[in-house]
């Protein structure tokens, strides 16, 4: 709980330090400090709502990259973490609205690495399909909201912020989303 803490402290102190540079313009540093920051976790996010590694690398670059265009309007009412997290989420949903629209003919297999039990392969990829097709069957909204909260580690505040409803709302939305889940896997 300790390490959770230091963790915490030290993202929000790399936020404020982010925020600082933007509010005085040093947009260039602004976002090479966002890109060591905050790349990761939002890859671990574009991957989570796409579904792909390939996908999910990309769609980073573009929320990156729209980051840095609206530097100038970045409005401090949320965190920059949170900040991100909202376009990121922005970007995967046309991304996905865009792949259905295509109905997305290919399906990335994962590749086989050398000297793992074919059967704990097996077990370990049906886990994983469940996992991605429970998180499917979940409405847009929720999906966001459920992977913001656990898998991105925002709070509920920041959920709210990134998904642009109030507080209780997104709650609400990780709630049902949990419920839903639960429900899917409650076979598995």
């Amino acid at each position: 709980m300790v390490k959770a803490l230091a963790r915490a402290d030290a993202a929000a102190a790399e936020g404020d330090a982010i925020a600082a540079l933007i509010a005085s313009e040093q947009y260039k540093e602004a976002m090479a400090r966002c890109s060591r920051a905050y790349s990761g976790p939002l890859g671990r996010l574009c991957m989570a709502l796409t579904g792909s590694q390939a996908e999910a690398e990309e769609l980073v670059q573009e929320t990156l990259i729209a980051a840095y265009d609206a530097f100038p309007s970045f409005r401090f009412e949320a965190s920059v973490r949170s900040w991100l997290y909202g376009i990121a989420r922005r970007i995967c949903g046309r991304h996905n609205e865009m792949k259905n629209r295509r109905q997305a003919r290919l399906r990335l297999v994962h590749d086989t690495g050398r000297g793992v039990d074919a059967g704990e392969l097996a077990l370990e990829r049906e886990r994983a399909i469940r996992a991605r097709a429970a998180l499917a069957s979940l409405k847009p909204s929720e999906r966001e909201a459920v992977v913001l909260r656990y898998d991105a580690g925002l709070s509920f505040r920041e959920v709210a912020l990134a998904c642009g409803v109030d507080e209780a709302a997104a709650r609400k939305r990780v709630s049902r989303a949990l419920v839903r889940l639960r429900e899917s896997l409650a076979d598995v």
